[in-house]
């Protein structure tokens, strides 16, 4: 199974999933009192509310009809707003992970697994926090 995110934005997040000879659609949309999540253009999940509403999904490909088999896979949103700067068109949310029995197929942001390893050294922290490149560097050669 291969996943790639097609479209994301603060209130649409498009994944495009590929297993075997299938390609599926997978769909998060944020409404303003409910979210839901659509497989192939049906709805498979919603949450309601104005705060707390839910940011993981269990789905199954290829289920039988009587409910048995098929790949299971698990969507983590995290959808606050990327900045804190007021919204703009490009804002875009957190963080999007879809994760299979594997392993993580396809993730983004905050919930991309690179982004939780902490840094080894006051070095390495000023490059991922602020893009700054800390300490001087010997020109010479070796």
């Amino acid at each position: 199974m291969h996943a790639d995110i097609v479209r994301l934005s603060l209130r649409h997040v498009d994944i495009k999933i590929v297993n075997g000879e299938r390609m599926h659609v997978l769909q998060w949309r944020r409404h303003a009192l409910w979210d839901e999540v659509l497989l192939d253009g049906k709805r498979q999940a919603s949450s309601r509310g104005l705060w707390g509403r839910e940011n993981v999904y269990g789905l199954v490909f290829g289920r039988d009809l009587d409910g048995s088999g098929g790949e299971q896979v698990m969507l983590l949103i995290d959808p606050g707003y990327a900045s804190s700067n007021w919204i703009t068109e490009d804002e875009r949310i957190r963080g999007v992970r879809l994760e299979g029995r594997d392993g993580p197929l396809v993730s983004y942001g905050t919930l991309d697994p690179k982004s939780l390893e902490k840094p080894a050294t006051f070095s390495d922290w000023m490059k991922k926090s602020m893009g700054m490149d800390w300490g001087m560097r010997d020109s010479r050669p070796n």
